[in-house]
């Protein structure tokens, strides 16, 4: 490829492996390039890469290899350096998924939800992810019913373990099914990683967690797509590492778990890892992070799960130990020449040990391990074997043992032999090359050898079958084989010390016959007995090997026989640190991991692929005279490159296909254009900079010719100024020396007549000092003889007071404690009289509830006789009981208010005593005038003594506030108690109430003969009877037979129940705004007085009938219908219907709850605007069930209407969210930021438009709106932030028009509909808001989450960050500051989500129906003309006329 002057170019570094450059001057065959860091250097143009420096300006590089403009090497190593430095740790090459390992814990990108998102989309259509790879091989299996693969590959550390298990949790999560134990087939499948990792991963020096085995998991379907079972196949185990390990490596972590489970350790005499010599080779027993205590007890939960019984464990764990004592036993050169035997008591120990865990017997432990039998013809020669020999026995018998323990645990997991189709999960170790390589790097080695050959040939198919999509010519380009790659095995240098006894793979056979002879039967099962052979060696040899080359054989078989999905992980860094990128590391496993020779294969054919739309986005400009003449993107794009005059291209259907350098030459005629803007944008700048220049030089030569003129005039008035001030200044120097002459004379004559005056008056002052001096000395003598009378008589007062105060303390004392007694005796009489209040007032309840019976029963029969005035004239005579009552409860009340007046009264009194005692103590004091401060601290304490007995009444007072309040709140507690007896009782009822048959015939003519008098009752035959605890459990039968009431026909019943299943099944329509079926229902049931019946089946027949309806009828029609008319009736029963069985018996234990239970309320519905007579309705126990149904099928009807609008709403939004192509080729025209689009909604947003406005004419309800537009913000949120796409600077003009359509919807619906609609797109307004505002960067953090952005979290800011691109105007993003929060706070968050949850809760109660709903009235409807035959609703068209 020609470079020019100003390319931008990789140039290879030793230390980065490649850097951007710039290339400054071509001299001869070399080209001279300027690094990053201002450096020079000479390279050979083929050594250069062609470099776009408009991938640079996107900060997040690109989620598919493919779209870069150059696919070569470093710009692969580039794009996964931003994406890492973001936390994206996957990107794609085609159908590749790269995975980068990122050394710390992202939740928020393996939940459900997120899992839920990847479930079924389209491959490519959302951000890549492991999980989009196992929902691809998924959903293939499931389409074409064919078996595939995925191949996770990579070097240790690089995380394949952890992708391997995200494969199958995710496989689990689609292919699971609900079970109630804990071993269905998923979770075995999920817990066999532990199991493994115990028994196959050990610490190196890379790794802690490194596998040392590779293993292809199968897990197996069945025809409906459920996990029915798996298989678990090992490769090529590292059992070197059971006898052998280095520093600081570990052995196997199960033995480290097991000595560390405590009693379990104990019981097999087992210690700290350090006694044991298969242990104590390294130095590193524990892991940082990791409790060995913890892990055993996951790994035995996880053989649980598996299905491993707990007697297999137990022997499981046996025969580790016993290999762990096999390891400490030594040997020591026995007395016959090359023998040996165990060298010490010590040894000894461990020998027992063994051979009791190993459950045999120890003499023929001792003989396999230090003699050998060689079988000749003659007969059979025991050979003794020397110190060495026998240790080799020793270890050989070790890894024997372990290999197959290994391979036994393996086949534990449950397998489908019935299954037809799998996934096989292939997690295995990629190309190795240390500084010492054995025979195990040479298997790994020529493993992935054979994986990378069959890597190449699906990647040359992939390439096919994209030519074959797009329909283009592909016949010519050549299969590129890994030859290279197949060379990498040659260079490498393997040390071949021991290279043979690693490829042997011996086992003797006294090791198997003693084992095979064990008491345990899992030892026995670990070696089956061997078929007879007339070997003459007790040895049988294999070879490792052949072992494995079988095994891989058998592997690619089924590679083959499978489609292949590629997962290659890669390590970032050695150091195992999160955010730090070595590329020389990561370019050498891209070279091995068959990335870079994917990109190879493709650079074959046509590695440079655009769809029609970005190719005309990009190099549209190049051929503008063709922009305006068509709207078709192909036959545009065919003619550029014609114009260009380009060969070799290919037109597919939806891209274009270019050959390797012509994107080059497309670029550099792009540069060159973009150059030549350049210079006229340059030449137009430089005139205007020019003359600006000439503007200003003539401006500032004014200003200096101004200047210099000024300066002349201010030298000519300093002048003329210095010679006014010489005049001042003598002038003032002459006045300044006259008058300092003056002062000091004047200072003189002071000073003289100060020290005159000073004289006389110290003569005056020491005479009068004399005076005072004889004085002082007079009055101390007179004042020393008076107090020494006035201190002897002081003592005799003095002792006579404290006579007098210590009788008035005892009189004090013995006057307190007597009022102590009787404020005692005053509490317990007011308890006992609270005790009497309580039994009085249970009494008085009583007696009212007798009273209020026996006057019902009276109404009841008045009311036969007497009028409907009567019966309200009787219940406003039981309202005046109930006033007298309380008027009684009042007078007991006042009365007991008298008693504690008296009693302050009484106390008053006493205080009026102590006043008095205090005047007469006063009086006494008052003739001693000289104790009268010690009379007055007497009176202060007495007041203090006063005060406190004031605030002991006023506490007393308080307790008895609080006392007050308590028996309030108890009463309240005890209402809600008996509503919630009311409830529980009703729940019994609805145990003991008989559900309807399907056969409703049948069922109601032998109902109708049983209980006929349960229906249609007319209510001058009912008996009012307070219900009590004793009745409500009479059996049915017996309080049938015992009732008054008259039972009606059969075929009355039956009418009865035809009438409300036509209601049910007609659509009645609306009447004034009022539903009628609801009405009429209500009308029914109240004129039935079904409300009122103990047991009834009318209820669950109306509530079938009603979710027969919405089966049978259209949904649009149906559910809005009866959606209404549920809401109605509930509406209806929630107002005239309350709650009266255990309500009065309940009340009983309630001291303070007063009133009558069943009579004295007045009709709620004169408070609703009318009144037609009817009352409070006491509901029975089926009423209230029936409310509960009745709210229940309200609920049912709203989820069903909302679920519907979200199946019709769904599809509309997906094309919504990202702009149309034709009006992306509009925005393209303007991208100058002077003259910015008119785009306006496309026909996207106008059907959603016109399903809003369909959907205003069939509901009407403020909640549904509301939760649309919340599934409509759910929905936009989630997509924008899992496609890239989307979030551009374009896109999201698009979607902030469509929001401003939706506003202005929102607001012709008014707040009555729309509700709080437009705040529930607060999410995707602010998130569309953030992608349209220019100079992000400028913005702060605190700015972006509190002004713009305050509903969205830092996490969900932070994506949008990352994902955005800026197709217009190429700005940039801001996501540091952002990412070092996130990077503090991912320790502390519980849920890292950054996508939104789909509300499905009910969004309204039983009472926000009530209060939503205006007041209906039932009896002003008309019957319709269907239901006028039937005789049972004649009482309806009675009351219409």
């Amino acid at each position: 490829m020609n470079f020019r002057k100003g390319a931008k170019v990789w140039v290879e570094d030793k230390h980065l492996a490649w850097v951007p450059a710039e290339i400054t001057d071509c001299r001869g065959k070399q080209v001279q390039v300027q690094i990053g860091s201002g450096k020079t250097v000479l390279a050979l143009p083929e050594k250069l890469f062609p470099r776009d420096a408009d991938e640079e300006e996107e900060h997040g590089g690109v989620d598919d290899m493919t779209k870069l403009t150059y696919l070569n090497e470093p710009g692969v190593l580039y794009n996964l350096q931003r994406r890492y430095a973001l936390n994206d740790i996957y990107t794609y090459t085609g159908s590749i998924l790269i995975a980068v390992n990122p050394f710390t814990k992202l939740p928020h990108l393996y939940n459900v939800h997120m899992m839920e998102q990847y479930k079924g989309a389209p491959f490519g259509e959302l951000s890549p992810h492991v999980f989009a790879v196992a929902d691809v091989s998924y959903r293939a299996m499931m389409n074409e019913g064919r078996s595939q693969s995925i191949l996770v590959s990579g070097e240790s550390g690089a995380g394949k373990t952890e992708t391997t298990k995200l494969i199958m949790q995710y496989l689990t999560f689609v292919g699971g099914r609900a079970a109630g134990d804990d071993r269905t087939v998923e979770q075995q499948v999920l817990e066999s990683n532990p199991l493994l990792e115990a028994f196959g991963n050990a610490r190196t020096v890379r790794n802690d967690n490194s596998s040392r085995f590779g293993k292809f998991v199968e897990i197996q379907f069945d025809a409906n797509g459920r996990i029915s079972g798996a298989a678990v196949r090992t490769y090529l185990l590292e059992r070197s590492r059971v006898v052998q390990i280095t520093d600081p490596e570990r052995n196997y972590h199960c033995f480290y778990q097991l000595c560390a489970s405590g009693k379990d350790a104990e019981k097999y005499k087992l210690g700290h890892p350090s006694h044991f010599h298969y242990l104590n080779q390294s130095k590193t027993y524990d892991l940082e992070g990791v409790s060995n205590a913890e892990e055993y007890m996951k790994t035995r939960r996880a053989m649980d799960i598996v299905g491993i019984g707990h007697e297999e464990q137990e022997a499981i764990f046996r025969t580790l130990a016993a290999i762990l004592h096999l390891g400490n036993v030594e040997f020591s050169p026995g007395r016959e020449h090359d023998s040996s035997v165990v060298k010490d008591q010590k040894s000894t120990f461990h020998m027992q040990m063994a051979a009791d865990l190993f459950r045999c017997d120890v003499i023929l432990l001792l003989a396999t391990l230090c003699t050998r039998t060689i079988q000749t013809r003659e007969g059979s020669i025991v050979k003794a074997l020397d110190c060495n020999a026998a240790v080799a026995s020793r270890d050989a018998l070790a890894k024997t043992v372990y290999a197959r323990l290994v391979d036994k645990i393996n086949i534990s997991v449950g397998q489908d032999p019935n299954s037809r189709v799998q996934i096989g999960v292939l997690d295995i170790y990629g190309f190795e090359c240390f500084k010492h390589n054995s025979f195990e790097q040479f298997c790994i080695n020529f493993a992935n050898e054979k994986l990378q050959q069959h890597f190449n040939e699906h990647v040359f198919k992939m390439e096919q079958d994209e030519y074959k999509k797009e329909e283009i010519n592909w016949s010519y380009i050549e299969f590129i084989d890994n030859q290279d790659v197949l060379d990498l095995i040659e260079k490498v240098t393997y040390q071949t010390d021991s290279f043979l006894d690693k490829n042997r793979d011996y086992v003797v056979v006294e090791h198997c016959n003693l084992l095979a002879s064990s008491k345990c039967p899992f030892v026995a099962g670990l070696f089956p007995s061997p078929p007879e052979e007339s070997s003459r060696s007790s040895y049988k040899f294999s070879s490792v090997a052949t072992r494995f080359k079988q095994q891989l054989q058998a592997l690619m078989e089924t590679l083959n026989s499978t489609e292949p999905h590629y997962i290659r992980c890669v390590k970032p860094n050695s150091s195992n640190r999160p955010q730090k990128f070595e590329n020389l590391s990561i370019l050498h496993q891209l070279r091995c991991g068959g990335v870079l020779e994917a990109v190879r294969i493709s650079l074959a054919g046509y590695p440079t692929r655009r769809t029609y739309s970005e190719f005309v986005d990009r190099f549209g400009f190049l051929a503008p005279e063709f922009m305006d003449t068509s709207y078709d993107e192909k036959r545009l794009t065919e003619k550029i490159l014609q114009k260009l005059n380009l060969q070799n291209f290919q037109l597919g259907r939806t891209k274009v296909f270019l050959r390797a350098g012509q994107i080059g030459v497309l670029d550099s005629r792009r540069a060159e254009v973009l150059d030549m803007a350049a210079k006229r944008i340059q030449h137009r700048l430089r005139t205007f900079i020019a003359h600006r220049k000439f503007i200003s030089a003539r401006v500032a030569a004014i200003a200096l010719q101004a200047y210099c003129r000024g300066c002349l005039a201010r030298k000519m008035f300093a002048a003329r100024r210095e010679a006014a001030a010489a005049v001042c200044l003598q002038k003032y120097v002459r006045r300044w020396l006259l008058r300092h002459a003056y002062l000091k004379l004047i200072s003189a004559a002071v000073c003289i007549q100060s020290n005159i005056r000073g004289f006389s008056t110290r003569l005056k002052f020491l005479h009068g000092k004399k005076h005072r001096a004889a004085s002082v000395i007079q009055a101390h003598w007179r004042l020393c003889r008076f107090r020494s009378a006035f201190h002897n008589y002081k003592k005799s007062i003095i002792a006579l007071q404290c006579r007098w105060r210590q009788k008035l303390a005892k009189r004090e004392l013995r006057r307190l404690k007597q009022e102590a007694n009787e404020a005692g005796a005053l509490r317990l009489a007011k308890s006992k009289l609270e005790k009497q209040l309580e039994d009085l007032t249970w009494r008085l309840h009583l007696e009212k509830r007798m009273r209020v019976s026996n006057e019902d029963a009276k109404s009841v029969e008045i009311s036969k006789l007497q009028k409907a005035f009567e019966s309200l004239k009787l219940e406003l005579d039981a309202a005046k009981l109930a006033t007298i009552s309380e008027c009684n409860k009042n007078v007991v009340l006042q009365n007991q208010l008298e008693l504690s007046r008296k009693e302050k009264s009484a106390l008053e009194k006493e205080f009026t005593m102590i006043a008095e005692m205090r005047k007469e103590n006063a009086s006494l004091k008052s003739s001693l005038d000289t104790l009268e401060k010690k009379n007055s601290a007497l009176e202060l304490e007495l007041k203090k003594a006063l005060k406190d007995a004031n605030d002991t009444v006023e506490k007393l007072q308080e307790l008895e506030q609080k006392n007050s309040e308590l028996q309030n709140n108890m009463q309240s507690l005890e209402e809600k108690l008996s509503h919630l007896e009311d409830e529980n009782h009703v729940l019994r009822q609805k145990a003991l109430t008989p559900s309807p048959k399907s056969n409703r015939s049948n069922f109601l003519k032998s109902f109708s003969d049983k209980y006929g008098g349960m229906l249609n009752l007319p209510l001058n035959d009912q008996k009012q009877e307070s219900p009590t605890p004793s009745k409500l459990i009479v059996p049915f039968s017996h309080s049938m037979s015992e009732s008054r009431r008259p039972k009606l026909t059969a075929e009355r019943q039956q009418e009865n129940y035809e009438f409300l299943s036509r209601c049910i099944k007609e659509n009645l329509g609306f009447h004034n705004g009022k539903p009628l079926a609801a009405c009429i229902i209500y009308k029914c049931l109240h004129h039935w007085h079904s409300f009122e019946s103990e047991r009834t089946a009318i209820f669950d027949y109306i509530i079938e009938g009603i979710n027969d309806v919405l089966k049978v009828g259209a949904e649009n029609e149906t559910l809005p219908y009866w959606l209404s008319n549920t809401s109605a009736l509930l509406c209806l029963l929630q107002k005239n219907l309350r709650s009266n069985g255990f309500l009065s018996a309940g009340t009983q234990r309630s001291g303070g709850n007063t009133g009558l239970p069943g009579r004295g309320l007045k009709s709620p519905f004169k408070y609703l605007g009318f009144e037609d007579g009817m009352s409070h309705i006491d509901a029975r126990y089926p009423a209230i069930l029936f409310k509960q149904q009745l709210t229940a099928c309200v609920e049912k009807i709203f989820g069903l209407i909302r679920d519907n609008i979200k199946k019709e709403l769904s599809p509309l939004l997906a094309l919504c969210i990202q702009v149309p192509k034709n009006a992306r080729m509009l925005a393209g025209k303007s991208r100058s930021p002077g003259r910015l689009p008119q785009q306006s909604p496309s026909s996207q947003w106008d059907s959603i438009i016109k399903f809003l406005n369909s959907l205003m004419d069939r509901l009407r309800e403020n909640h549904l709106i509301t939760q649309v537009f919340s599934f409509i913000n759910m929905s936009l949120f989630n997509s924008l932030l899992l496609r890239r796409e989307c979030c551009s600077f374009s896109n999201g003009e698009y979607v902030k028009s469509g929001l401003a359509e939706l506003e202005k919807w929102i607001g012709n619906a008014t707040e009555e509909f729309a509700g709080t609609s437009w705040h529930e797109l607060n999410y995707i307004r602010q998130a569309v808001g953030f992608l349209v505002i220019h100079q992000k960067r400028k913005k702060s953090l605190d700015e972006i989450s509190n002004d713009l952005c305050p509903v969205l979290t830092i996490r969900q800011i932070y994506r949008i960050s990352t994902m955005y691109w800026d197709d217009k105007y190429g700005t940039q993003s801001v996501v540091a500051e952002m990412r070092e929060m996130l990077n503090k706070d991912n320790q502390y968050l519980a849920s890292n989500s950054f996508l939104l949850d789909d509300d499905l809760s009910i969004p309204f109660s039983t009472e926000d129906i009530d209060i939503a709903i205006p007041a209906i009235d039932p009896s002003d409807i008309e019957l319709p003309a269907i239901l006028s035959e039937y005789s049972c609703a004649q009482f309806l068209m009675q009351n219409q006329k």
